[in-house]
């Protein structure tokens, strides 16, 4: 008994005294995303991405009564000609030690060394280059987006699990749409599958809904698929939306299709109620009026990240938490089957991929049979002895 109370004492001396709460500001650096989208379904909210902070934030704040910890969200938008560096700047004057990041790779990085001067951490929730976690991987950067390879990993998977070994990869023509394509490629030769044929969408330009109707549309598609050698599955890299989604019921041949169009590899997706999810899902819609997409699922986890690191070190130091979530006491549940880590090599988290077809889930990656000596889920994306990173 004395020893029990000598533990109770230790933990309650951790937290600060009631009426001196213990204030942790998070900031929500975002900017503008693309009102053209395939889908009028598609188009973004005007709290994308920061809906899922503030959900984040506030459930943080249900453990913080007991814990006597405050969780606060900060949003700060960005135009296109806005200095990201002022942006993190008037963030960390504002005493925001913690940056939910919903950047372009590039903005990424300037933000990255401004916060490096400034002490702050950034939490990733978008940018799926594989370099920001490789080459030019940053230590102030802890990555919750998924990159393309991993969703590309996840894909495959399931595709070599259903036997459809032969592909046939249509890419748009738009540079991400290239760095998709090669995830791709290294998916199907990690796992063994085989790119029979390569097809390039060409974008024209024009609006993507009002200039795309379905009569142009239903005769563009098989004059792009036809004539393709014998394939199982057609994969798609169109990562910036601009035919993805016209593929399936439109191909020359009658085959499914994956990637960027039909079976989806995502780290979210409304669709998805297993593990608990509902009661997630359920909440997000009662609050904000919409579904969660999978911007929101990573902000709100990189804010319960930050939630459960505080609250386990009881402190609101950014290096401190940041330590500790890179160490083997640190792991958080996401409604995904496991709990997630992140990976000490270049700060990425380790999560499943989900298989979406839009309405429901289809599978959830890694599959079964894809074995790691460490974690099947490092069996999606760059594993250790691979990485290019050396943490600067």
């Amino acid at each position: 008994m004395k020893r029990l109370a000598a533990g109770l004492l230790c933990l309650l001396a951790a937290f600060p005294a009631a009426g001196d709460p213990l204030k942790v500001k998070v900031g929500m650096l975002r900017e503008p995303h693309s009102q053209e989208t395939l889908s009028i379904l598609d188009i973004p909210a005007p709290d994308d991405g920061l809906a899922g902070a503030l959900l984040g934030a506030a459930d943080n704040n249900t453990t913080g009564k007991f814990t006597n910890q405050q969780f606060e969200t900060v949003d700060q938008s960005l135009d296109e000609n806005a200095d990201v560096g002022a942006a993190v700047d008037a963030l960390a004057d504002g005493g925001v030690s913690f940056i939910i990041a919903d950047l372009s790779p590039d903005r990424l990085l300037a933000a990255s060394a401004r916060a490096k001067t400034r002490g702050a951490l950034l939490f990733n929730v978008s940018a799926q280059d594989e370099r920001l976690r490789e080459e030019d991987c940053r230590a102030n950067i802890i990555h919750v987006a998924p990159t393309r390879s991993m969703l590309a990993d996840g894909l495959a998977q399931y595709l070599i699990w259903k036997q459809w070994r032969r592909w046939l990869l249509v890419k748009g023509s738009h540079p991400k749409d290239e760095l998709l394509a090669q995830a791709l490629r290294n998916s199907a030769k990690k796992f063994g599958a085989k790119i029979v044929d390569e097809r390039i969408y060409e974008d024209t330009g024009g609006g993507r809904r009002s200039d795309s109707g379905s009569v142009q549309t239903q005769r563009q598609i098989p004059l792009l698929t036809q004539g393709a050698p014998a394939y199982d599955v057609l994969v798609a890299a169109d990562e910036s939306e601009v035919f993805g989604g016209y593929l399936p019921y439109r191909t020359w041949d009658p085959r499914p299709v994956a990637g960027s169009g039909g079976l989806t590899p995502t780290n979210w997706d409304a669709s998805h109620e297993q593990w608990g999810a509902r009661q997630l899902q359920n909440r997000f819609i009662q609050t904000f009026r919409r579904l969660m997409n999978a911007r929101d699922n990573a902000a709100w986890l990189a804010m319960r990240m930050i939630g459960e690191a505080a609250t386990r070190t009881a402190s609101n130091d950014a290096e401190k938490l940041r330590l500790f979530m890179l160490g083997k006491d640190f792991s958080i549940a996401a409604f995904k089957g496991v709990r997630l880590t992140l990976r000490p090599w270049n700060q990425q988290l380790r999560q499943p991929i989900l298989l979406s077809d839009g309405r429901m889930i289809v599978s959830v990656s890694p599959q079964e049979g894809f074995l790691h000596q460490t974690s099947e889920l490092d069996t999606l994306g760059v594993d250790q002895p691979e990485t290019k990173c050396k943490l600067q």
